[in-house]
Parts: C-alpha cells; sequence; structure tokens
C-alpha cells in the first residue's frame, strides 16, 4: 500500500489530499500540521476552511483512507511520497524584503524529513516556491541523508478557490517536473500513477524541475496581467464615456484572447497573485534582468492604482469629505463564494476609507468579524505568518462594525461600497436599501453586479468601475484634491 503524507493542512494541501484519498481508494493519505486547532477542525464537521464540495469528500473518505493529524513525524517517516504545501509568505524584512519567498518554513520542513527519514523518498513541492527551491531543498536533505535517496519533485496547484474541489476532480492540467536521470523519471511516473487513477493521461505533463515551478509564476503572472489590462481600459473608459463590459465582450469574442479574466473590477486580490508576480519580479533582478522585472512589476501597480482610484471616487462624489459619515461595505472577501481575505481588495480600500475618516460598516456572508478586524489591524504581508506572529488580538479598529446583513450595514449609510461578487448582491432590494440612507445616497460598485440605470431610476447616485458616468460625478475631480 503506498503511503502519502502532505506537510501542512492550508488551502491546498486539505483538498487535494482529500480529493487523492477519494479517487485512491487503495492509498493512505495523511495530512499533518503542527496546528493542534486547524488538525482538530478538519477532524470535526466545521471544517477550517470553505470550499463547495469539500466537506462530502472529507466525509467519504475521513477516517478510512485520510487522516489528519499532529503527529507530524511519525507519518513522515512512514510516507513513501511526501507533499510539501507549506506557506512561503514574502519576506518582510531582510534580503529580498517586500519582495522575495520567505521559505523559513519550507527550509523547516526539509531538516524535519531528513531527520526522521528511515526509507527513500519522493518529496513533492506543492507550494508555490520561486524557481530554484527545488535545489536548495535537494541540498539540505542529500546532505543530511545518512545514506538515504530523496527525489525532489516539483507539483504546482493550480487551484481556484471557490471551484477548488472541481477544479481537482477534473484539472486542465497536472503539471509534475523532475530530475532528468533515471531515478528521476521514476520518481515522476510514480506521483503520474497516483494522479492517472482519475486524470487522463494526456492533460498530466511531465517536465524538467525548472519549467515546473516557473510554469505556476507565469500562469498567475498571466492571469493578474488580463485582469490588470482590462482594469487599466476601465479608467479610459469612465475617462471617455466607453463601457467596460462592452469593451471586454468585444475583445473576448477573439478566439485567441478568449471572455475569461476580462471582469474590470475594484482590484484583483487573493493569497498567490501578488505573492507570485513580487517573487517573479525578485527572481528576474537576481538573474539581472530588470527590464523583465519592471513589466511585471506595471501588474501590481495597476492594481494598486485602480484600488486607490476607487477610494478617491467614493470621497470626491461625496463633497470630498467623508468624515464621520457611515459608508456601508457589502462584501470582504476577494471574491465570491470563499472565505477568504488575503489580499482582498477591501482592505485597502476600506483603510483609505478610514484613513480619510469614514465610519464604516461591514457585511460579507462568509467572512467573521474577528477576522475582519484582524485583516484591518495588519502590516501588509503579515496574513502569511504564523498566528502567534501576528500582532496580538488587534485593537478593534473603532470606526468599523461588522454586521450579518446586508440592510442592516446600509441603515443610515451616505454610501454603499460592493467590493465582493456574493450573488446575493444582485437580488437585494434596492429600493428598501435606499429609504433607509442618508440622502443623496450613493452606490459605488466595485464589482459591476448592480444594474446602473435601474439603481439610478431609484434615486441613487451610482459609480460603476468603467461605465458611463453619473453626470453627478462627471462635475466631481476624478482624483480628489
Amino acid at each position: 500500500m503506498v503511503k502519502i503524507c502532505c506537510i501542512g493542512a492550508g488551502y491546498v494541501g486539505g483538498p487535494t489530499m482529500a480529493v487523492i484519498a477519494l479517487k485512491c481508494p487503495s492509498i493512505e493519505v495523511a495530512v499533518v500540521d503542527i496546528s493542534v486547532t486547524r488538525i482538530a477542525a478538519w477532524n470535526s464537521d466545521q471544517l477550517p476552511i470553505y470550499e463547495p464540495g469539500l466537506e462530502d469528500v472529507v466525509k467519504q473518505c475521513r477516517g478510512r483512507n485520510l487522516f489528519f493529524s499532529t503527529d507530524v513525524e511519525e507519518h513522515v517517516s512512514e510516507a513513501d511520497i511526501i507533499f510539501v504545501s507549506v506557506n512561503t509568505p514574502t519576506k518582510t524584512r531582510g534580503l529580498g524584503a517586500g519582495k522575495a519567498a520567505d521559505l523559513t518554513y519550507w527550509e523547516s520542513a526539509a531538516r524535519m524529513i531528513a531527520d526522521v527519514s528511515k526509507s527513500n523518498k519522493i518529496v513533492v513541492e506543492k507550494s508555490t516556491v520561486p524557481v530554484k527551491t527545488a535545489e536548495a531543498i535537494e541540498k539540505i536533505l542529500t546532505h543530511n541523508s545518512k545514506g538515504i535517496n530523496y527525489q525532489i519533485l516539483s507539483n504546482p496547484e493550480f487551484l481556484a478557490e471557490g471551484t477548488a474541489i472541481e477544479d481537482l476532480f477534473n484539472p486542465d492540467r497536472v503539471l509534475i517536473g523532475g530530475r532528468e536521470t533515471p531515478e528521476g523519471r521514476k520518481a515522476v511516473q510514480a506521483l503520474k500513477e497516483v494522479y492517472a487513477n482519475w486524470v487522463p493521461e494526456d492533460r498530466i505533463i511531465t517536465t524538467n524541475l525548472w519549467s515546473a515551478e516557473l510554469s505556476k509564476l507565469a500562469a498567475n503572472a498571466f492571469l493578474a496581467q488580463r485582469i490588470s489590462s482590462v482594469n487599466a481600459i476601465s479608467a479610459l473608459c469612465e475617462a471617455t464615456g466607453a463601457n467596460v463590459a462592452e469593451v471586454a465582450f468585444a475583445v473576448g469574442k477573439d478566439t485567441r484572447i478568449g471572455p475569461k479574466f476580462l471582469n474590470a473590477s475594484v482590484g484583483f486580490g487573493g493569497s498567490c497573485f501578488q505573492k507570485d508576480i513580487l517573487n517573479l519580479v525578485y527572481i528576474c533582478e537576481c538573474n539581472g534582468l530588470p527590464e523583465v522585472a519592471n513589466y511585471w512589476k506595471q501588474v501590481i501597480k495597476i492594481n494598486d492604482y485602480q484600488k486607490s482610484r476607487f477610494v478617491n471616487r467614493v470621497v470626491s462624489s461625496m463633497f470630498n469629505t467623508i468624515a464621520g459619515k457611515k459608508i456601508a461595505v457589502l462584501g470582504f472577501a476577494f471574491k465570491k463564494d470563499t472565505g477568504d481575505t488575503r489580499e482582498t481588495p477591501a482592505i485597502d480600500v476600506c483603510k483609505g476609507l478610514l484613513g480619510d475618516k469614514a465610519k464604516i460598516s461591514i457585511y460579507d456572508p462568509q467572512v467573521t468579524e474577528d477576522q475582519i478586524q484582524r485583516d484591518l489591524a495588519m502590516n501588509k504581508f503579515d496574513w502569511d505568518h504564523p498566528l502567534h506572529l501576528q500582532p496580538m488580538s488587534p485593537t478593534a479598529v473603532k470606526e468599523v462594525s461588522v454586521t450579518w446583513d446586508a440592510y442592516e450595514a446600509t441603515r443610515g449609510a451616505h454610501g454603499v461600497c460592493i467590493l465582493t461578487e456574493w450573488d446575493e448582491f444582485r437580488k437585494l432590494d434596492y429600493a428598501k436599501i435606499y429609504e433607509n440612507m442618508q440622502k443623496p445616497a450613493f452606490v459605488f460598485d466595485g464589482r459591476n453586479v448592480v444594474d446602473p440605470e435601474k439603481l439610478r431610476e431609484i434615486g441613487f447616485m451610482v459609480y460603476s468601475i468603467g461605465k458611463p458616468l453619473d453626470p453627478w460625478l462627471k462635475d466631481m475631480p476624478a482624483v480628489a484634491a
């Protein structure tokens, strides 16, 4: 019986291993983590992450051939294949701070594997890692090998939150990179056989180690670049009276471009896009390629510009002051169907509004008050480091309240900012919301979920990203003076 162990029970490790266990009943899968609370949650009825379909998969396999444990060393020493999906946050200090990946957790995992292993192992990089990580890991393992043979593979995950289980059941591709040696090829084959239980052969791509590592960073950079491209065009649409939805639709009809990832918005979020591009930038700089680095930096710059442009619209529309005004924020997660707030544009927008002394009331169907307060109190990049290294229980930001109902959030507000495209925000009774707001009542739609014309008929002043401006907004400077 093949035994698989995965170090790290987070967004990647948990769902990936659950699906492997479901699709490969003859393989025993253990997910290990040093966090006692996280493992307890995986073993309970309230899983630590929300992902459509995940609960069913876990319940079918848990206790049969899927185990969640804090006994890291025992499971690692028994495993044939070890997946490592620990965090690789952006460094906050030292060499490469703000850009380079912090490989502390990776390195300690590698050293622990070397310490406890008594038999040959295949070690698989699952977390997003910078190119050449495999080489560093390989050195640590071989220099501590005690005669044990280690093969390092790169098997990057390409999951999208909200559809992770579907992505795992039916992936576009599974990428496995390994050394081009007989042992390396044998290790690639072993991992390929695991996936071949449910993934068609032609979708399992094998490459060398560096290609696999770089493919992940490149894929995320290309996706983020599409969002920044359409967001850049959205600013031009507002300035010229064009409609970004019409432009994006026309552009997306070109089969070479395609329609996906062309929705203009307040900006991209999520744990990977910014981190991976910063990482790509850093690798380019380290390899003496400043032109390439600057090219990719622009993707993040446009994303930051889009968020600050949104805040400026809010402030300038409301007579250039929002001090003391209640502003409702609908949606805090970085996209719908996930409770994940990592790098969500809502953080920067809320901080911008708070910086102008607004009072904000936030409603999101999946994000807890505790999480929102923590996000608003944290420094950039802190979220990706373990909880005990984050600022201690944040002093609740006094000007922020969190409600469990959109109508409650908007009651008595001067403006509403829609920052996540949850389906329920399309179905709200906006006439009722209008009645309970201060007048003039503003809606700032950062996700283009509402019909601006319908809202204008109710009486709202509406700002939709990349859509023709309300006459009211045309008279207002686009940038708060």
